[in-house]
C-alpha cells in the first residue's frame, strides 16, 4: 500500500514538473500543448484518488489534497532549481525567464489551492486552530513553509490511519465482531444531548455499526438530577424493548450517564431489560472538586449560571433543564450515597472504565482549565473525574497511553475526533463490544 502510494506520487510529481515548466517547449512547438495540458489535468484531477486503500469519498478527497500539497512542495523545489539554471543558460534573455517563471507560478498556484481547499474541507485532524494558523501564516515568508509542513504532516498521518482502519474493517467484515445478542444503548453524560448532526460519541457509533452492532441512544435531556434522568432512560429502555422485541439492552454509559443508568436499573423496574452495564469515566464516588466549586460560588453566581444554562438548554430542546440539580448530583457527598444504595441485581454484567490525563495541555478546553484544579482536590484524574471514583462492577480498567499527553474525559467519547498516539478510541470500543459478544450478551 505504502509502496504503491510512493510510486504514484513520483509519477505525478514528474508529470506536474513537466507541465509547470514547459513554457520553452511550448514556445518551440505549440502541439506540445496537448501533453502539457493532459499532464496538468491528470495531476490536478487524479492524484490521491488512485489510492485504493482509502474508503469513502471524504477520505479520498483528503488523500487527494494531501498528495497535491506534497507534489506542490516537490515541484516548487525542482522548478526553483530549473529557473536558476535557465537564468544562467539563457544568456540574458530576461523575457524568456520571466514568462517561464510566470507560467510555472500560475500552475503551482492552481495545484496549491486545489490541495489546500481539499484538506481544509475534509481533514478531521487539522482542527480549527491549525486551519487558522495556516491562514495567518500563508502570506508570511518562511512562516508559511512551517505551517504548510505541519498541515502536510497532520493530513499525511490521517490518510495513513484511515487507510489502515479501512483495510482492517474490510479484512474482518464477514466476522461481524460487534454483532451482540442484545443491541447497544449509548448513554451520554451531563450538559450534552444526542444529536444526529453532531454525535456525542464522535466516530465510535459508525465504527461499531460497520462491524455489526445495532446502536440506540438514550435521547434524554442534558441536565437533570440523577433520578429525573434515570426516569427518562427507563422509559427509553422500555421503548426500545417494546419496539424491537430485543428483550434486553447492553448499556454503555459515559460520565453522569453511568449514575443515571445505575439508578434506572436499581429503582425503576428495568433491571430485567438490561444485559450489561459498562460505565465510562463515571464519577461513582463523585468529584471533590464539584463540592469545592459549589461551596465557593455565591448563591447569586450559581443562580445566574443556572438561569443562563437552563435558558439555552430549552432553546436546544430540553423541556425542564435543571442545572443546579445536575451539578449537585455529581458532588462526592451525593454520589457516595448513590454508590452505596444503587445496587445492581445479580445477572447483569457490570464493568467500569476510566482514563488518565497526564498533563494540563493534554486536554482540550475546558478540560485543560479544570485538570489542575481537579488534581489539587482529587489527585490523578481525566480532567474532571478522579481515578479513585471510576471503580464499579466486576472489574475496573484504567487506561493510560504512551507519551506525556494522556487520555481525557472527552477523549473517551471521541469528542474532538482526534487520533491519539497510543490510543485508538474507535478500536477500543470495537474490542469492548466484541467482548460483550463473546460473553453471549
Amino acid at each position: 500500500m505504502i509502496r504503491m502510494r510512493t510510486i504514484l506520487r513520483v509519477i505525478f510529481s514528474v508529470l506536474f514538473c513537466f507541465s509547470a515548466n514547459s513554457f520553452i517547449l511550448l514556445k518551440r512547438d505549440i502541439w506540445a500543448l496537448i501533453p502539457v495540458i493532459a499532464s496538468f489535468l491528470l495531476v490536478n484531477c487524479l492524484c490521491g484518488f488512485l489510492d485504493y486503500a482509502q474508503s469513502g469519498f471524504r477520505n479520498k478527497v483528503l488523500c487527494h489534497g494531501t498528495e497535491a500539497l506534497i507534489i506542490f512542495v516537490f515541484s516548487v523545489a525542482v522548478s526553483a532549481v530549473f529557473h536558476v539554471l535557465l537564468a544562467i543558460l539563457s544568456l540574458g534573455d530576461v523575457s524568456l525567464c520571466l514568462w517561464s517563471a510566470l507560467v510555472s507560478y500560475i500552475a503551482h498556484l492552481i495545484l496549491f489551492w486545489n490541495g489546500i481547499i481539499s484538506v481544509y474541507l475534509t481533514s478531521v485532524q487539522l482542527g480549527i486552530k491549525q486551519r487558522i494558523i495556516g491562514l495567518i501564516c500563508g502570506p508570511v515568508p518562511i512562516a508559511h513553509l512551517f505551517a504548510l509542513k505541519r498541515i502536510i504532516d497532520i493530513c499525511s498521518r490521517e490518510v495513513v490511519v484511515e487507510a489502515e482502519k479501512a483495510q482492517l474493517n474490510k479484512k474482518r467484515e464477514k466476522e461481524r465482531i460487534c454483532k451482540t445478542k442484545y443491541p447497544i444503548l449509548m448513554v451520554h453524560g451531563v450538559f450534552f444531548r444526542d444529536s444526529r448532526k453532531l454525535n456525542y460519541w464522535g466516530r465510535v457509533p459508525a465504527e461499531l455499526i460497520r462491524n455489526g452492532a445495532t446502536v440506540y441512544y438514550g435521547n434524554h435531556q442534558s441536565a437533570l438530577s440523577v433520578p429525573s434522568s434515570a426516569k427518562e432512560l427507563a422509559a427509553r429502555i422500555k421503548e426500545i424493548v417494546k419496539e424491537t422485541g430485543c428483550e434486553k439492552v447492553n448499556i454503555i454509559a459515559h460520565s453522569k450517564g453511568g449514575l443515571d443508568s445505575r439508578y434506572a436499573i436499581a429503582r425503576l423496574g428495568v433491571s430485567h431489560m438490561v444485559a450489561s452495564l459498562t460505565t465510562v469515566n463515571t464519577p461513582h464516588r463523585g468529584c471533590n472538586f464539584a463540592d469545592h466549586l459549589l461551596s465557593k460560588l455565591g448563591a447569586g453566581i450559581k443562580d445566574k449560571a443556572a438561569a443562563a444554562y437552563n435558558k439555552a438548554a430549552r432553546v436546544l430542546g430540553d423541556t425542564e433543564p435543571d442545572f443546579i440539580s445536575a451539578v449537585t448530583d455529581l458532588t462526592a457527598e451525593r454520589c457516595s450515597v448513590y454508590d452505596r444504595e444503587l445496587t445492581v441485581p445479580e445477572g447483569i454484567f457490570c464493568q467500569s472504565i476510566g482514563s488518565v490525563l497526564k498533563k494540563r495541555t493534554g486536554g482540550k478546553f475546558p478540560l485543560n482549565v479544570s485538570y489542575p484544579m481537579v488534581k489539587k482536590h482529587d489527585g490523578e484524574n481525566d480532567g474532571l473525574v478522579s481515578v479513585d471514583s471510576f471503580a464499579f462492577g466486576e472489574s475496573c480498567r484504567i487506561l493510560y497511553n504512551e507519551g506525556e499527553r494522556g487520555i481525557s474525559h472527552g477523549d473517551m467519547i471521541d469528542l474532538n475526533r482526534e487520533n491519539i498516539d497510543g490510543f485508538d478510541v474507535r478500536e477500543f470500543y470495537v474490542e469492548l463490544i466484541s467482548d460483550l459478544r463473546k460473553r453471549g450478551l
